[in-house]
């Protein structure tokens, strides 16, 4: 199956996708974090995202938020004018800042407005669109009015997150409701949730052999190895994960502290990753991390952990 690296804002941008494709790979195509019309423009952030010249991957798909097609063409315009001739939809973010606007997870109830922006995709005939969106906002049944219109859209795949936005990530995927949408979707389609493990992805793989593939997101994160396990179809030592992580992590570091500025930008920046990474490492590590108050002593807990793990 093909492998997909999702979309999280503030971690998977363009420099972590770089030296995630050169240290581990594994992936088929990288999802960028969302775009949007701020303020009536394209937040100069998104535009540095996605220009060709600040990414080295194989295949990146950028994607977009937006409620209405006015929203929306100006996004697809910029995004063809990069380059690009894929483009995502966004419609699972539950950030409550975004559905108050109709984004993301926010489209869900209004199968009206999901219906406009198909029809606002059917004007670029030169663009493959995909979906990525949830069960629904308040309830797991809300796809229900939602599929029909997508099945008579021509959507390259769609990308199923099997929790409602309400649900944010507080209870576990749902396989079962995920499977009645399996039997009705008519295009391509992608599992995204919950997958942690090579057993994880094996599973869902075994139970939905149709599935185009799979999407990591919080997982990648906590294991950048978990792709290439699911290639090589072996579960990676912690000596092995630690040097795959040693590497991308000086490399990392390399290129970003050139960018930040200071102790406080430095660790805003870097200590958050470690919320998801290495789940399994010994706690007194992890907090050693989490309390480093400057780059030298966020340095030294990092090595430390990773010699010990």
């Amino acid at each position: 199956m093909k492998l997909y690296a999702a979309p999280l804002q503030g971690f998977t941008e363009a420099t972590w996708r770089n030296i995630h494709s050169e240290i581990f790979g594994g992936i088929d195509s990288y999802v960028t974090p969302f775009i949007r019309i701020e303020k009536g423009e394209i937040r100069s952030k998104d535009v540095r995202d996605i220009e060709k010249k600040n990414n080295s991957v194989d295949h990146l798909v950028p994607q977009l938020i937006a409620a209405t097609p006015e929203e929306f063409i100006p996004l697809v315009e910029f995004i063809v004018a990069q380059g690009y001739s894929e483009v995502d939809i966004n419609m699972g973010c539950s950030f409550a800042l975004q559905v108050r606007k109709c984004h993301g997870a926010g489209l869900l109830p209004h199968p009206d407005k999901v219906e406009a922006l198909m029809k606002a995709a059917e004007k670029f005939p030169e663009v493959s669109f995909s979906v990525k969106m949830r069960l629904g906002w308040e309830s797991k049944e809300e796809w229900r009015a939602l599929l029909p219109i997508l099945n008579d859209s021509t959507l390259s795949r769609i990308t199923l997150h099997p929790r409602t936005g309400r649900e944010q990530y507080r209870v576990a995927a749902d396989c079962e409701e995920f499977a009645r949408f399996y039997e009705e979707c008519r295009h391509p389609l992608v599992y995204n949730g919950d997958l942690t493990s090579l057993e994880d992805m094996n599973r869902i793989a075994e139970r939905f052999p149709r599935l185009e593939g799979l999407m990591m997101g919080r997982g990648l994160l906590a294991n950048p190895a978990i792709a290439l396990e699911y290639k090589q179809q072996r579960v990676f030592s912690h000596g092995e994960k630690a040097s795959l992580i040693a590497r991308f992590h000086e490399k990392f570091y390399d290129i970003m502290s050139a960018r930040l500025q200071g102790n406080t930008q430095f660790l805003s920046k870097f200590k958050p990753y470690w919320e998801y990474l290495l789940p399994d490492m010994e706690k007194r590590d992890r907090k050693a991390i989490q309390k480093a108050s400057t780059i030298e002593k966020y340095l030294a807990a990092v090595n430390g952990a990773l010699a010990r793990y």
